[in-house]
C-alpha cells in the first residue's frame, strides 16, 4: 500500500494577526449569554489523574503533573474525535489552535487571571460563531477555560499530535528552511523519511529558520529526536571545526 504523504505549513515567523485587539480586562461590554458544556456532545470527558507520589523536587513534579494532564486532555479529545468520525479534521482544528495560542497576545488573554470568566466565553462564543472550529473542538475549549487548564493548551497541542500520530501511524518531520520549499520538494522530503521510518504516513510541518543561511533541516523521531542537517550553516560550523578558527559569520 502507498504510503499518504501530508504536509502542512507553519511559517512561524508570520502569524496571523492577533484574535485580541486591544487589552482592555475589566471593561468589555457583557457578554452574550454561554452555556458552557461539561462534557462533549454525546461523550462524556473522562481525564486520568496522577496518583504519584510528591517527591522533594516540587519543580520536577509538577512538571511531570502538567504533562499528564495535557496528555489526559489529548487523549480525552482524541477519543471523541475517533468516535465521531472525525479525527481527521479534528487534527486540522488543532493546528488551528496551534497557530492562535502561538500568538502571546491571545495566549496571555486566555491565562490571565485578569481578565472574567464571562469575557473569555464571549470571545470564545465569537470563535464559535465563526464556524471554522467543530463544536466539540469549542467545547473543548470552553472545558479548558472553565477548569482553568487553558494555560496547558501548548503542551496539549504537542501531546494531540503524538496520539494522532500513533493512532494513524503516522510520522512528523518538522522541515526547517530559510525560504519555503515546493511542494514537490517537500514531498520527496516526506517519501525520504517513509523510507527511513517504516510509516504507513508521513505529516510535513515547515518551519522558517533564516539562521540556516541556505538548505534545509529534517527533524523526526521520538519528539524530533533524529537530525538530517543540509544547512550551509551546518557545513559552515563543520569547515571551522576543521580549521579550528571558531564561528564563522556570514555579512547580509
Amino acid at each position: 500500500m502507498a504510503a499518504t504523504v501530508t504536509t502542512t505549513a507553519t511559517a512561524t515567523a508570520t502569524i496571523q494577526q492577533p484574535l485580541i485587539r486591544n487589552s482592555r480586562a475589566a471593561n468589555h461590554r457583557s457578554p452574550s449569554s454561554l452555556r458552557l458544556k461539561s462534557s462533549f456532545s454525546g461523550t462524556k470527558l473522562t481525564l486520568i489523574k496522577n496518583n504519584s507520589r510528591a517527591g522533594n523536587n516540587h519543580g520536577a513534579c509538577n512538571t511531570r503533573m502538567a504533562d499528564s494532564a495535557a496528555g489526559s486532555y489529548a487523549a480525552a479529545l482524541a477519543e471523541v474525535a475517533v468516535a465521531n468520525g472525525t479525527l481527521e479534521a479534528t487534527v486540522k482544528d488543532v493546528e488551528l489552535l496551534e497557530e492562535l495560542f502561538s500568538n502571546e497576545t491571545n495566549f496571555n488573554y486566555f491565562t490571565s487571571p485578569i481578565i472574567t470568566l464571562e469575557d473569555k466565553r464571549k470571545l470564545l462564543d465569537e470563535i464559535t460563531a465563526s464556524g471554522k472550529l467543530q463544536s466539540h473542538v469549542c467545547n473543548f475549549l470552553n472545558i479548558l477555560v472553565e477548569s482553568k487548564r487553558i494555560d496547558l493548551i501548548k503542551d496539549i497541542v504537542k501531546e494531540f499530535e503524538l496520539v494522532y500520530n500513533k493512532l494513524t501511524n503516522t510520522e512528523l518531520a518538522i522541515v526547517a528552511s530559510v525560504v519555503p520549499l515546493e511542494e514537490q520538494h517537500l514531498s520527496q522530503i516526506a517519501k525520504q523519511v517513509q523510507k527511513l521510518t517504516g510509516a504507513k504516513n508521513v505529516r510535513v510541518k515547515t518551519v522558517i529558520d533564516e539562521s540556516l543561511v541556505a538548505g534545509f533541516t529534517i527533524r523526526y523521531g521520538n519528539s524530533g529526536s533524529k537530525l538530517i542537517d543540509m544547512s550551509v550553516k551546518k557545513q559552515l560550523e563543520e569547515i571551522a571545526a576543521q580549521l579550528e578558527i571558531g564561528d564563522i559569520s556570514l555579512a547580509v
